[in-house]
């Protein structure tokens, strides 16, 4: 039985891009409600030397395409110009999975001959497809993601797991 690498990768990535799509959305609407400051809470990080709010959410939006786009034999597409506030987050993870939706199945039938490489920090990383998928890619990705959860967490704003992952539920008091 060989892996399926178009299913195990871009359905994943698009499920959970939309689910960071939906935490931007929160962060936005808890600003607003909250008459708080835009760049405050964009600009929040778990610790001083991880990158911020927006900071993570930009590195899971790419990590998804730095993925995909190799294991299908493609050069990862460059992004169209957006900012860092939550209209420009929200733009970055719409273009993404725009690009997603051109990958098909047949693109990574040849991935499994195939070395994928990746510059990981100073580190280059040299992977075989279904070990840089499965490794290195999701792994990075869920990074970001969790800590961009996390950051909003930490400043507060009422999150729980069905945020992050859409399937959960819990009751908000108990029976």
């Amino acid at each position: 039985m060989s892996f399926d690498l178009h299913s195990a990768s871009v359905p994943v990535f698009q499920r959970y891009l939309e689910r960071l799509n939906g935490l931007v959305r929160i962060a936005q609407r808890h600003v607003q409600s909250q008459n708080l400051a835009a760049a405050e809470l964009l600009g929040a990080r778990l610790a001083p030397d991880m990158a911020p709010f927006s900071g993570q959410v930009q590195m899971a939006t790419h990590f998804a395409l730095r993925a995909c786009f190799p294991l299908a034999g493609r050069p990862v597409p460059a992004y169209g110009e957006f900012g860092s506030d939550f209209e420009g987050l929200c733009g970055r993870i719409a273009q993404a999975l725009a690009l997603l939706t051109e990958l098909e199945p047949a693109d990574f039938e040849l991935a499994p001959g195939r070395r994928l490489e990746s510059q990981a920090g100073s580190a280059l990383v040299s992977l075989p497809p279904a070990e840089f998928l499965t490794l290195y890619a999701l792994p990075n990705f869920f990074f970001h993601l969790g800590s961009a959860y996390a950051v909003l967490r930490s400043q507060g704003l009422p999150l729980g797991k069905q945020d992050f992952d859409g399937f959960h539920h819990y009751p908000t008091a108990p029976p």
